[in-house]
């Protein structure tokens, strides 16, 4: 009886991590196979107008990676991506509905995914519930850890997580609460993927100053992280810090579903300040713009393209906003706060050159504090780091990352003492707190008034 053959099925939903799937088949990193299906995801808040990774620039240097190219948001019609999962008494009829739209016929099936605690990622390991699993991370947020319980069903069958050394020698939490093996992409083969890219895409992108200050916006309006005119005075602050370090050119690359008139607003403000603004609307990575345009310097909120541009590429970077965003992710779980929290720790910031520097000291403890406090059922084997790291570490730069009253409901050290966890509820200290506030405001309007 003749083998069986293997299919691997290869889901993306964006282009850096298409790019991330190139590098791992390149490096060898993936388990061999007879055929090798690119399954495109676009989980646009409206797909219908925004283009899918395999209509973006240079997508065909990597199309020739993989023996077809099929669309997850055209399986699924009309539903969307990242809302539609089977039902479980229909997954066997999903299994054979995809193997005959797909050609799979009786192939041994494996996948190579992103996101797995989310759709589409999981709505595609539970349609084929023997496949084995190989999770890959396109970002940051691999190095946090498992955003919810993840059925052991689901989660058992993962053998490896392929991740990009963002952060040198730090390890992954995704997934370590299932014991899955982490393995390194190489970077110089990932730069190698996005140098093919940027030679693709060279038409596409429109000529900009060469060194530069380059602005990345990142759209964090559409998560309900800022209001958007928070997030259009976190650009201008961007711009204002550039302008300060001496950088008299500047290139904005707003996100692609950003509206236009944020790039009005700054190129107002680079006109107020004699800075001359170039921005850049073209659907290519950033990584792409770094090899064109070679920046002076790279600036943006929490964006993982800091930290290729560092890592990868040697480019001077610095952070803006991440206090407020400390501040502001709700709740505490929030999957951006590890990567919130790793350029706030290890890069500079825009507006403070002479704040602490940032740096990876102790950054593995911070690290196992804070994928603690967020999942502290997925990985309760944190806690004796979680512990020490907050006792060693008490002052004003460790609370930045912590919420009191996170640490007070998992008696952590930082929180409210057990003796005093009475004073959060009560209405009697409300009251006072409430009249004492109220103190302060009016002898400041009086202090104002005599002045």
């Amino acid at each position: 009886m003749p083998a069986r053959r293997r299919t691997q099925l290869l889901l993306a939903s964006t282009l850096y991590g298409a790019a991330t799937l190139a590098a791992a088949l390149d490096a060898g990193l993936l388990p061999a196979a007879d055929r090798r299906l690119l399954l495109v995801a676009n989980t646009a808040a409206v797909p219908e107008t925004t283009p899918a990774l395999d209509e973006a620039p240079g997508f065909d240097r990597l199309r020739t990676r993989f023996d077809g190219v099929l669309s997850w948001n055209g399986t699924i019609s009309p539903f969307h991506p990242t809302g539609w999962s089977p039902r479980p008494d229909d997954v066997p009829l999903w299994e054979r509905y995809l193997r005959l739209l797909w050609g799979l016929g009786e192939d041994d099936v494996a996948i190579v995914l992103e996101s797995i605690q989310v759709n589409p990622a999981l709505a595609l390991a539970q349609l084929f519930p023997d496949a084995p699993l190989e999770v890959y991370a396109d970002g940051l947020m691999s190095y946090g850890p498992t955003r919810s319980r993840l059925d052991p069903l689901i989660g058992t069958r993962v053998r490896r997580l392929l991740h990009l050394d963002l952060v040198p020698g730090l390890e992954p939490l995704l997934l370590k609460e299932f014991g899955v093996e982490a393995r390194i992409v190489p970077g110089e083969v990932f730069t190698k993927v996005l140098a093919e890219l940027g030679d693709a895409a060279c038409g596409s992108l429109p000529e900009g100053p060469q060194g530069a200050a380059l602005l990345l916006g990142q759209y964090l309006s559409a998560l309900d992280i800022l209001t958007p005119e928070e997030e259009e005075r976190l650009h201008v602050r961007m711009l204002r810090g550039a302008v300060r370090c001496g950088h008299r050119e500047l290139v904005f690359k707003p996100h692609p579903s950003a509206p236009a008139r944020w790039s009005r607003m700054l190129e107002d403000e680079a006109a107020r300040l004699g800075a001359a603004l170039t921005v850049l609307d073209a659907p290519v990575l950033a990584e792409v713009v770094y090899q064109r345009l070679r920046p002076a310097l790279v600036v943006a909120c929490f964006s993982t393209a800091l930290l290729t541009a560092s890592t990868f590429y040697g480019l001077p970077v610095a952070r803006a906003g991440t206090d407020l965003l400390l501040e502001r992710l709700t709740p505490y779980q929030n999957s951006n706060r590890v990567p919130v929290t790793l350029v706030d720790a290890l890069l500079p910031d825009l507006e403070d050159p002479d704040g602490p520097p940032g740096g990876p000291e102790h950054l593995e403890g911070l690290l196992a504090a804070v994928g603690y406090a967020m999942q502290p059922q997925v990985n309760p084997g944190l806690r004796p780091a979680a512990e020490r790291y907050l006792a060693a570490h008490p002052g004003a730069r460790t609370r930045r990352y912590f919420k009191r009253r996170r640490l007070t409901s998992l008696a952590l050290p930082g929180g409210v003492p057990s003796a005093l966890a009475f004073l959060p509820r009560s209405q009697a200290v409300r009251r006072v707190v409430r009249r004492a506030r109220a103190l302060r405001r009016r002898a400041a309007k009086r202090t104002v008034t005599t002045a």
